[in-house]
């Protein structure tokens, strides 16, 4: 008895989606052979010039915890807590936060608030010369408000400003990358 799968002819529905298949997969490696001969490659931990660093935050603050993590992974930099002993000193300046009312209600309750969050630093090498002057970077997010769900909306408040935070301090990071040390 002979097996009519075995014998079977592929339907043409079989040979298009085979195809496809093909096609697709061939795109998918042109399209990294193109990416990968750009110098595309993803953002990674950022590695700094020095070798130590002081950050004048305490390390049990959300900020400070957050830039030591973020030090301690650049590869290149250790974080000391004696000023002296540092090749570069960050210095955060102010942390603050905002929020700001955008619109009401015809009743004259709150709409929609404006969350703002600004970061101030500078980064000074051993002698006290700045390697980065005084610079300000901030963050905005935007909120609808509803009485009736305080609780959440506070939730959401604060999911939006430790967004903002993380935003803030990899664009310090990103900074404190660039930055080059004299001699």
């Amino acid at each position: 008895m002979r097996n009519p799968a075995r014998n079977a002819v592929p339907s043409p529905d079989a040979d298009t989606a085979s195809g496809r298949r093909r096609l697709l997969l061939t795109g998918g490696a042109l399209a990294a052979l193109v990416l990968s001969g750009c110098g595309f490659r993803l953002r990674g931990p950022q590695a700094l010039d020095f070798a130590t660093l002081h950050i004048n935050t305490p390390p049990e603050s959300e900020l400070g915890a957050r830039l030591r993590r973020l030090v301690a992974t650049s590869g290149t930099t250790r974080v000391v807590e004696e000023a002296e002993r540092a090749d570069a000193r960050l210095q955060i300046l102010a942390n603050s936060r905002g929020r700001e009312i955008l619109s009401l209600t015809g009743a004259g309750k709150v709409r929609e608030y404006q969350l703002v969050q600004t970061l101030r630093f500078q980064l000074l090498d051993k002698s006290g010369t700045a390697l980065i002057a005084p610079t300000s970077l901030s963050a905005r997010r935007e909120y609808t408000f509803d009485d009736s769900q305080v609780l959440g909306k506070e939730q959401e408040e604060a999911l939006l400003y430790r967004d903002m935070q993380n935003d803030l301090v990899q664009q310090m990071m990103r900074r404190l990358a660039a930055a080059r040390q004299a001699g």
